[in-house]
């Protein structure tokens, strides 16, 4: 197992899951729910299966096209997205 892919994509994930809309749901249904180990176990799932999605198609995606341009994709969307947001248009 390559532990410095492993721990680099852990900390991004984490750091990047922080707050966002997915923790403050899990946050709601937790504090609704009378008991918050469904909640646990629940969110957990949801959050294992879109990362499988994330790998698998990322798997499948870098054997069409070259990393360098998912990369560069990626920045573009983002930035076009953040954009959007800024002025209003998201």
């Amino acid at each position: 197992m390559d532990w410095k892919v492993m721990l680099s994509s852990f900390g991004l994930i984490f750091l990047a899951e922080l707050g966002d809309k997915t923790q403050l749901a899990t946050l709601t249904l937790a504090a609704q729910s009378r008991s918050s180990v469904p909640v646990f176990i629940g969110a957990s799932a949801a959050l294992i299966m879109t990362s499988l999605l994330g790998v698998v198609f990322g798997e499948a995606i870098t054997k069409l096209v070259p990393p360098h341009s998912i990369r560069l994709g990626a920045g573009v969307a983002f930035v076009l997205i953040g954009g959007g947001l800024l002025l209003g248009r998201g």
